[in-house]
This record gives structure tokens, C-alpha cells and sequence, in this order.
């Protein structure tokens, strides 16, 4: 039995290798299937699943929404979605709107402060993509602005901050109700990053659970062992299945490998057949 990824992404949003070079690079890698995860937007599935038919792997149609829990930002995946439901395309570019207009809100403070920053410098001859703050910092290190990603997150791109606004608010109800509407299977993204407490993540299970939730993302290039144990038990206790993924970006990420993470992280088949036998 071989090896998955259930959470990659490419440059259809904050990734740097396209759809087909994703599938490709986890073809060589010798994975069995991976599930492309971009932030809030499809694009890049077709090209992904014509590349995955053509190098014998299974592609999982999926997307990485974003809404806000109690002041945080939370990722919730999307995994098995219907990319052609007309419904749901549409709530997508719905949010593919706000955040275009919010990109365009920090391009434009960003130029009157006087940063030699434009929106083809933030694309990468990408037109399509959809920006996050993740271009802006690549972007701001380019030009000198600032001397790491890390660095620019910090001086530049901290939500609340005079170039990067907060977001406007999409609800995990909103991002809950797009992706159950879908029948899509919904996965809790990386919880150990929004620094909550473990009765607080437990209430966030449980709230999202209530709305519809499925999967917990056990298995993280950012969860280390002690976490993932708790992990594993949270996910029987409330009745959801474990997901895994590298979270990876490319160069965006170097530290992180498609189909390993960081750290040797390797994710059984074994995930994705339960997940199969539960209804995807």
C-alpha cells in the first residue's frame, strides 16, 4: 500500500509549481494520490486531474477555505468537492472577490507609501492566481523591502497593520454551510497553529462538528508526535476521521516535501480508503 498527500497546494493560489508540475512531482515521488487543497479557489482542478490521468495517479478534488473563529483566522479543507456545482462555484467567487478586493486595498497602500510594487510583481505570469499574503511577502524580499518572508510578515503583512487590513469576516457556518451543500468531505486544517488552548480546540471541534465537520487534520508537517497522539484521540472522540497532508507550497516552502512534510512525515493510503468508505 502506497503513500498519499491530502493537502498541497499550487500556484492556482500561494503555491509556486502549477497544477500539472504538482501531480507530476508526486508522481515521481511515488505517491499514490494526493488532494489539491488552494486557498479559496478551483482553478487549478482540471489541469490537475488531466495531469493526474496522464501519470497514473488519483488527484482528490479539494480547496482550503478560510473563515474567522473568535478573532482567528481557521482553515477548513475541502475534500472530494464537486468543482461543476454550479452553487458552489458561485459562493466560491464570492469569496475570491473579498479577497481580491482586500489585495487591491494593500496593493494600493503599499504604492502610496512609496513601494515599487505592482500587481504583475505579485501574479509571478501567473494571472489567475489568487494572491494572499504570501505573494506580498515573497514580493517585498525581491525588492529589497525586507530581508526574509518571515521578516516581511512581521514588519509589513501582521493582519490589523497599516498595509494589511483584516480580513472581511467569513464564518466557519458560511464555509461549513458552502462545502456541506457541496457534499464535500470538510477537514479541520493544522489546529495546532491557531494557538488555542486544548479545551479550546475541543470546543472548536465540537462547533464544528455540530455544523457538519468529518475530518481532523491529525497528520501536519507542523504537528509534532505529543500532538498528534492527542490528535488521534480527539478525532475518535468526536467521531471524525484523521486526514494528513504536507501543506506544500513549493519554494514557497522549502522546508516542506509533497508526501513527507518535515521530518520524514508519510501518510498511509489506508487514510483515504476510510475516508472513501465513509461516503467519497
Amino acid at each position: 500500500m502506497g503513500y498519499i498527500d491530502l493537502h498541497v497546494h499550487s500556484n492556482a493560489s500561494d503555491g509556486t509549481l502549477t497544477p500539472a508540475q504538482v501531480v507530476e512531482l508526486a508522481a515521481s515521488r511515488g505517491l499514490d494520490a494526493i488532494a489539491l487543497t488552494d486557498h479559496d479557489t478551483i482553478d487549478g482542478i482540471e489541469a490537475a486531474e488531466a495531469a493526474a490521468k496522464r501519470v497514473g495517479i488519483q488527484l482528490v478534488p479539494g480547496i482550503e477555505l478560510s473563515c474567522v473563529y473568535q478573532e482567528k483566522e481557521i482553515h477548513i479543507l475541502g475534500l472530494f468537492i464537486n468543482p461543476k456545482d454550479p452553487v458552489f462555484s458561485a459562493e466560491i467567487k464570492k469569496l475570491l472577490d473579498i479577497r481580491n478586493q482586500r489585495n487591491e486595498e494593500m496593493l494600493r497602500r503599499f504604492q502610496a507609501d512609496g513601494f515599487a510594487i505592482t500587481e504583475e510583481d505579485l501574479q509571478e505570469g501567473n494571472p489567475d492566481t489568487v494572491i494572499t499574503r504570501s505573494h506580498f511577502a515573497r514580493v517585498l524580499v525581491e525588492k529589497g523591502y525586507a530581508t526574509s518572508r518571515d521578516q516581511a510578515f512581521k514588519k509589513y503583512l501582521q493582519y490589523g497593520g497599516p498595509y494589511c487590513m483584516r480580513k472581511e469576516k467569513i464564518t466557519p457556518e458560511q464555509a461549513m454551510g458552502i462545502l456541506t451543500e457541496n457534499h464535500a468531505f470538510p477537514s479541520l486544517a493544522h489546529i495546532m497553529q491557531y494557538k488555542l488552548s486544548w479545551a479550546e480546540n475541543e470546543a472548536l471541534i465540537s462547533h464544528l462538528k455540530e455544523l457538519g465537520l468529518k475530518g481532523l487534520e491529525v497528520y501536519h508537517s507542523s504537528h509534532h508526535e505529543g500532538q498528534i497522539r492527542k490528535l488521534q484521540v480527539l478525532a475518535k472522540d468526536y467521531g471524525l476521521l484523521p486526514t494528513g497532508g504536507s501543506d506544500f507550497h513549493g519554494a514557497n516552502k522549502p522546508d516542506i516535501q509533497i508526501g513527507v512534510g518535515r521530518g520524514g512525515l508519510r501518510l498511509s493510503h489506508y487514510l483515504l480508503e476510510d475516508i472513501q468508505k465513509a461516503g467519497h
